[in-house]
């Protein structure tokens, strides 16, 4: 293990964060109705007892930054800091991290200073161009230098997808105040992005976020991602366990209930977690670096981990058994064991060769649960049980439509948001309905489609009549509409190689004029190889790039992938066809679906009537 790279435990770790968490405060899918659960799990959310005050509490100066020295780190300071005889070897991004400690932007107020620079001012020093491009990204903001110059995405944190009619008519508000600049996003995460924000702003948005009980901190770069549940949690009929709880409890210890947590904002890249809480397998635990699979072991209810799954531009693997097992009450510090293994040991150089998976191959399996046991508050991580809860046989559910829930009465109504974007009129309507329907809640789903719970049975029809779902969000899109992905393209992005979401419907609609399909066929769109749109996990997937057409010109491209699937069997995609021009796809892909899942070309279809 070259020591070049590595931290080896002779990193500092500052003063210690509060642990554990305050129990956060969770609305509930419908409070006039108990929920039974297993013996070891958490109690279901409880209603919110009080608002959190409009302003963030007052943070503490941290102490004056001292060199490091032959220990490592800081003697006195807050955050996780590199030492100094393991800094050589480093990838840029890690030197922008040491050149000056991120979160200072939000838990020592620089972003206040910041935003009060122009961008001239901001692109004629290197530490302040930096805060901007790189470091703003821990306070879930980036920069769209390229092709939104001075305007930045934000990212916020909602575990589970749970959201709220308040919160949602609050980032409406932001959004709708930049005019055709302003969007929203349901991310692959279960997640909110919000786009057309510029930097003056940014103070007020923070203050208004935590106002409504949300946060962007911790949500980019080399942080721990939304924590993604069960979209059905609390309300399907056929959970295993309701996971709000567990994804509340862990988005909490994450970023130190919305205070910051520095202990965890230093990793060597981004890392993802899950909690699964159905056969269904909706959160996709193959694809993340830690997956909680429900599992009882001697009576007890608790999780065997997977770990180690990710996608990257040259790799993608399928998360690995640790053997391990823990208790519903231990699913946080396994967390902190394993971030701390990762954070401790991971390498430092090549970011293409930095995520979890990486550090476990380099170990081995065995060796990697042996750092994450003796990091555990007791030293012991139990053997895993000899099986998890899942349904092997489980034949995955479609949520979208009209289905009961568990709570007698209601439905919940699975809404298809057109890759997943929104416009501010979407979003306040979206809230009015949740509000007049349903709970005041809303549930956001790793498909980038959105579920309006608590629908009383009685109000099915006149919800199902709204405008909103008879001409935008349809709770019956076609076969191929209701399975499509997209990440954000080049129209925002500045990594993305071709345009995505426009793409991506338009594609799918000129090929439903030509085949006729059977059953729902997933088709993700990603426009680089960074696959934000997933598509290793699609029955078909478009990587943007570039190629020659016919006549030697450079246009945008896509190299196809076939076979992903999700659920028991998962299995991530291999490349079918590479760099094929996007003005050819629509025949090939046409083709592909007759070839390989059962469509008829519509012609034929027509003769036989």
């Amino acid at each position: 293990m070259a020591t070049t790279t590595r931290a080896q435990h002779h990193c500092h770790r500052h003063s210690s964060q509060p642990w554990p968490p305050p129990h956060p405060c969770r609305a509930s899918s419908s409070p006039r109705h108990t929920q039974r659960r297993l013996a070891g799990a958490p109690a279901a959310p409880a209603p919110c007892s009080a608002r959190p005050s409009p302003r963030r509490p007052r943070r503490p100066r941290r102490p004056s930054r001292r060199a490091a020295g032959a220990e490592g780190g800081e003697a006195d300071g807050r955050y996780w800091v590199l030492k100094e005889k393991f800094r050589t070897g480093l990838n840029p991004l890690e030197k922008v991290k040491l050149e000056k400690e991120p979160m200072g932007l939000f838990m020592e107020d620089g972003i206040k200073e910041l935003a009060k620079l122009p961008m001239e001012q901001i692109n004629a020093e290197k530490l302040s161009k930096d805060d901007v491009d790189v470091r703003l990204k821990w306070l879930g903001l980036f920069h769209r230098r390229k092709h939104q110059y001075g305007r930045f995405m934000m990212r916020l944190k909602l575990p589970n997808g749970v959201t709220t009619s308040e919160q949602t008519r609050y980032l409406a508000s932001v959004i709708e105040a930049y005019g055709k600049d302003g969007c929203a996003d349901v991310t692959t995460r279960q997640n909110w992005q919000i786009r057309g924000v510029t930097l003056p702003d940014v103070p007020a948005i923070l203050d208004g976020l935590y106002a409504v009980g949300l946060t962007s901190l911790q949500s980019g770069m080399d942080n721990v991602r939304n924590p993604v549940g069960n979209p059905l949690a609390g309300i399907d009929p056929d959970e295993i366990v309701d996971t709000r709880p567990y994804t509340n409890l862990l988005s909490s210890f994450i970023t130190n209930n919305s205070k910051g947590n520095p202990e965890f904002t230093n990793l060597p890249r981004k890392w993802n977690v899950c909690v699964i809480g159905t056969h269904d397998l909706f959160e996709h635990p193959h694809i993340n670096d830690l997956a909680y699979m429900p599992a009882v072991k001697d009576g007890k209810f608790g999780f065997n981990l997977l770990v180690g799954g990710f996608i990257s531009p040259k790799r993608w693997e399928e998360a690995l058994p640790l053997d391990a097992w823990v208790a519903g009450d231990d699913v946080i510090p396994v967390c902190k064991a394993i971030l701390e293994a990762y954070r401790d040991l991971g390498s430092r150089g090549n970011r293409q060769k930095t995520r979890m998976m990486w550090l476990i191959d380099e170990l081995g399996m065995e060796v990697f649960r042996s750092e994450v046991e003796k990091r555990m508050p007791n030293g012991v991580l139990e053997r895993a049980a000899p099986e998890d809860l899942i349904d092997k046989n489980w034949q995955r559910r479609d949520y979208l439509g009209v289905h009961p829930q568990k709570q007698e009465g209601l439905s919940y109504v699975g809404l298809h948001v057109p890759v997943g974007r929104l416009q501010a009129a979407d979003m306040f309507e979206l809230a009015r309905l949740a509000d007049e329907y349903g709970s005041g809640e809303l549930r956001l789903t790793v498909e980038q489609n959105i579920v309006l719970p608590n629908v009383k049975n009685e109000r099915l029809d006149a919800l199902l009549a709204e405008p909103l779902l008879q001409e935008r969000l349809s709770p019956h899109p076609s076969l191929l509409l209701k399975g499509l992905v997209a990440c954000t393209g080049n129209q925002f992005c500045g990594q993305a190689i071709i345009e995505t979401k426009a793409r991506a419907l338009q594609v799918t609609r000129d090929v439903e004029k030509r085949v006729s399909v059977p059953r729902p066929v997933r088709m993700h769109w990603t426009g680089c190889p960074n696959s934000c749109g997933q598509v290793q996990v699609a029955d078909i997937g478009f990587m943007g790039c570039l190629t020659k057409d016919s006549n030697g010109k450079i246009v945008e491209a896509a190299d196809i992938f076939v076979g992903g699937r999700v659920g028991s069997d998962s299995h991530l995609a291999d490349v079918y066809k590479k760099a094929v021009p996007c003005d050819d796809l629509v025949p090939i892909v046409a083709d592909l679906l007759v070839e390989r899942f059962g469509a008829v070309p519509r012609e034929r279809e027509e003769d036989e009537e």
